[in-house]
């Protein structure tokens, strides 16, 4: 049997201590099986976005249990295993479109190829803008480098906070097709944490949060 990329039991997520700590999760337990997709939906303040970075591994959780059985430990996660699609995309300034939209290949030591550049940047509308630098974007644009730069690698798992959250209705929907059409042919399980009705119904598991506590897991029709 294939074991499950993520599982978590009971974990918790407290910031600060004593009477004036807040709980930002309460004791959640859940599997991910590989090839899932999975749409986190809430609004702000729920704790999606704290439970998508402890699924990420970007923060530990104050009590319980998470492991990634599918991957391998923690240290193996990064920069190749596991993408993340940020609501706000941090690019280095100094390096093209291009050259960031590579960077998780070159500090993974794998080789580059640039058709995939090519391709990954095209998927999002971005050809002509493969050579400009940061500062020469628009937020849209720099929103879609970060998506191109998570989906290159092809990674076992791809986590998104709100990646359509900077964008317009057009452009958000046609970066979520460039989204779910890559991690459905690369049968990439994905995890997408969103506030937006629209965006969850394209995938085929919802899961929602309300205060912290994932409160129901339900089928969802994809469209």
């Amino acid at each position: 049997m294939t074991p499950p990329i993520v599982k978590a039991e009971a974990i918790t997520r407290r910031f600060g201590a004593g009477d004036s700590a807040a709980v930002a999760l309460e004791p959640t337990t859940f599997s991910i099986g590989r090839g899932e997709r999975i749409a986190l939906l809430g609004r702000s303040g729920s704790g999606k976005s704290t439970l998508l970075n402890l699924i990420a591994g970007l923060d530990d959780a104050t009590s319980g249990t998470i492991f990634w059985p599918g991957i391998g430990p923690r240290e193996a996660l990064r920069p190749l295993a596991v993408g993340m699609i940020h609501q706000f995309v941090a690019l280095i300034p100094t390096l093209t479109v291009a050259e960031n939209v590579s960077l998780p290949l070159r500090l993974g030591h794998r080789p580059t190829d640039d058709s995939a550049i090519r391709d990954a940047l095209g998927a999002l509308e971005l050809d002509a803008v493969a050579d400009r630098l940061p500062d020469e974007l628009s937020g849209g644009q720099a929103q879609r480098v970060g998506i191109a730069r998570a989906l290159l690698p092809c990674p076992t798992l791809l986590l998104a906070d709100e990646p359509t959250g900077q964008l317009d209705r057009r452009t958000g929907q046609m970066a979520l097709s460039a989204i779910l059409d890559h991690v459905r042919r690369r049968a990439i399980t994905f995890v997408v944490a969103t506030h937006d009705l629209a965006v969850a119904e394209r995938v085929e598991t919802l899961w929602r949060m309300e205060h912290g506590r994932l409160t129901a897991e339900q089928s969802s029709v994809a469209a």
